[in-house]
This record gives structure tokens, sequence and C-alpha cells, in this order.
């Protein structure tokens, strides 16, 4: 594969964005190495524990990104690491009410995990909202309901709630009932459903 960095054109550097996407990296596929591009390439070097993070699209990165979907790609699930690096590359923050991540701990926020596609319905979610401002609050760490669509096994995460979220909620999506607990509930296309937690939006990606 042909080395590009930062300044390439051509058909190379489409068949990179376009594998950067297969990762969430969310970027037009037009050929144009810029300083986005770079920035989605040092968060995927980042995320595979390559080294250098240098933004240059070597052999090493290359074989990372064609290695198939794994446990970073389009199914699988990820580690910690993986799916902050890429919800930091989205734009998306989280926080943890413990300043930690270990998964066994209430109150630590930890994506260990989490599936693949989870990660990636949350960083298609802040494409969705633009702007807006999107902050997990809670992931796969203990202390979530259980079940086969939960936290513990990587089909939820939460989201602070803001007022541009909650908009985007209520006017995109449709109102589909009251769960148990008195959450309204709204099912996007998709299969995603949102459920209004109060502080919180609990989100099921499906997918």
């Amino acid at each position: 594969m042909v080395t590009v960095s930062n300044g390439s054109n051509g058909p190379a550097v489409k068949a990179l964005q376009v594998q950067l996407d297969k990762y969430g990296a969310g970027l037009a596929v037009d050929g144009a190495f810029g300083a986005g591009t770079e920035a989605k390439v040092r968060a995927f070097q980042q995320s595979k524990g390559l080294s250098p993070v240098d933004g240059i699209v070597g052999p090493a990165t290359w074989e990372a990104l064609l290695s198939g979907s794994g446990s970073t790609g389009g199914s699988g699930t990820l580690t910690h690491a993986q799916a902050a690096a890429r919800f930091n590359a989205a734009g998306i923050g989280w926080v943890s009410s413990g300043n930690c991540s270990d998964r066994t701990r209430s109150t630590c926020t930890s994506f260990d995990g989490l599936r693949a596609t989870t990660a990636n319905g949350a960083v298609a979610l802040k494409q969705a909202v633009g702007g807006c401002t999107l902050t997990i609050t809670g992931g796969t760490e203990t202390g979530h309901a259980s079940g086969t669509y939960s936290h513990g096994n990587g089909y939820k995460l939460d989201f602070q709630r803001v007022a541009c979220l909650t908009s985007h909620i209520t006017g995109t999506f449709t109102h589909t009932g009251t769960r148990s607990d008195g959450a309204a509930l709204y099912t996007a296309p998709s299969g995603n459903i949102y459920a209004d937690e109060g502080s919180h939006w609990d989100v099921t990606f499906v997918g």
C-alpha cells in the first residue's frame, strides 16, 4: 500500500478515508488528506497502540486498518481505550463520578466490553446532533440493571441530559410509550431506544 500523509491526494487517500469511516471517523471521502483526516489517523493509531502516533499511514497503520472488523471494527467488542479513542475522535466526552474506568466499580464510567456497534451508534448520534454537546455518564460498569440488552452486555450508554439532545430525540424519534419505571421512551427508525431517566438519557443501541 502507498504511504500517505497530510497533503497527499488521490485514490489511496480515498481508500484510507473509507477504512477510517468503518471505525466511526465520519470523514468525507474526498481523496484529500487534510488536518481532519490526520487527526482521525492519529486517534486510530493511538487506539491500536501503534507507534509512533504520527498521522502518517505506512505499512503498520494500513495493516491495522485492513485487518478486518476484529475488536475495533464494525462488530465485536472494544476495550476502554479503543472506545475512548473513538469517542474522542468524534468529539464525544464522558465523565465519571469516581474519576475512573474500572468496570467492576459502579462509580466508574467504563467502556470495556462495549459493543463496537454501540460505539458506532454513539458516533452517528453525535453526527446527527451536530454542535450539541454529548457527554457519556454511564457505560458497561457494574451497577446497572441486568438483561440481554443491558449496559453490562455492551448495548447501552447513558448520555447527560442537555436541552439540544432532548430536543433532537423528542423532535426526531417516535414516542413509543412509558417504561415501567415511568421513563418516556422514544424509538428511532434503526430500532435504537431512548429512555428519559431524568438526569440522563439511557440509550439502547440494538443495531
